[in-house]
């Protein structure tokens, strides 16, 4: 009779246990993050983070993120702890996280060896391809305990993807231009996740061969690659891949292959990302399309 009574108490049991076991990943540095218990007081360093965590089940658990972690709707409302340029330690410090999952760009190292002097758990978080987005949002879960709800976000995800892949398999070439910026002109390498993304669909970056990441390129280094399409994220038509207009020898104007896309979307390695890649490939099936005028 007493195991009888035991018995309906055992998965609450075991869900305790579990919120109490140390979890173990490794993060985008190859670098094993462990914890005593899966946190429930987070920081996410970069909007791509914030958005990765909420999939994962774990935007509950947030309690301070940076400038521009603007999605979903509920992260507006998230404590801010900085920026980009500059993160406030006391701020952190007040918000006493058991995890702060960081983000490496231009200005982060100096902020990112201050949060290390903190004591405080980080998880480097930064997709390098498409594939690595699902992986993140199940090792967040892990982390923060909600693996059910990342397991099948990342299944979700893992499913959708591969169905863009299957559909694009084998497509004819495009060869791209992606402009992140006008002023100077900034472009991105064969490494970044906006390359796999444009691989996926077909698409060929004319500077993946270069070794910076986001390297400056000139007007005159475009023209002589000659890409046949030209992405641009910038929001208004000054600056964006409208700027390519002047230039008519240029195979993506003389093809109306000038196309502007949703920053949010591709510039974020977050689940969205998705999203992003399925624009991406539709445009370069538009390119494709005008060949045959």
């Amino acid at each position: 009779m007493k195991k009888l009574l035991l018995l309906p108490a055992l998965p609450g049991l075991l869900m305790a246990l579990a919120a109490h076991a140390a979890v173990s990943v490794r993060d985008d540095d190859g670098k094993r993050v462990t914890l005593a218990k899966p946190a429930e007081r987070v920081i996410s360093m970069a909007p791509h983070v914030t958005e990765l965590l909420f999939t994962a089940g774990a935007g509950g658990k947030i309690v301070g993120a940076v400038d521009y972690s603007d999605y979903p709707e509920a992260a507006k409302a998230i404590p801010r702890v900085g920026s980009n340029r500059e993160v406030d330690l006391e701020r952190v410090l007040a918000l006493k996280p058991d995890l702060i999952v960081v983000w490496r760009h231009g200005s982060s190292e100096r902020q990112i060896d201050m949060l290390r002097k903190l004591g405080i758990p980080l998880f480097h978080s930064e997709p390098a391809s498409l594939d690595a987005i699902p992986a993140n949002v199940i090792a967040m879960g892990k982390l923060a305990g909600t693996e059910p709800a990342a397991e099948a976000a990342a299944e979700a995800l893992r499913k959708r993807l591969a169905t863009v892949r299957t559909h694009y398999a084998g497509r004819p070439v495009v060869r791209v231009f992606y402009q992140v910026w006008d002023k100077p002109l900034y472009t991105l390498n064969g490494a970044h996740i906006v390359s796999d993304a444009l691989r996926l669909c077909g698409g060929e970056n004319i500077f993946a061969s270069q070794k910076v990441t986001a390297p400056v390129v000139g007007i005159e280094a475009v023209l002589k690659e000659n890409p046949e399409a030209v992405f641009s994220t910038a929001e208004k038509e000054q600056g964006g891949a409208g700027m390519w207009r002047q230039y008519p020898n240029l195979l993506a104007t003389r093809n109306d292959n000038l196309f502007t896309i949703d920053g949010h979307l591709v510039n974020r390695a977050g689940p969205r990302m998705i999203e992003g890649t399925e624009s991406l490939c539709e445009k370069l099936e538009v390119a494709r399309q005008h060949r045959k005028r």
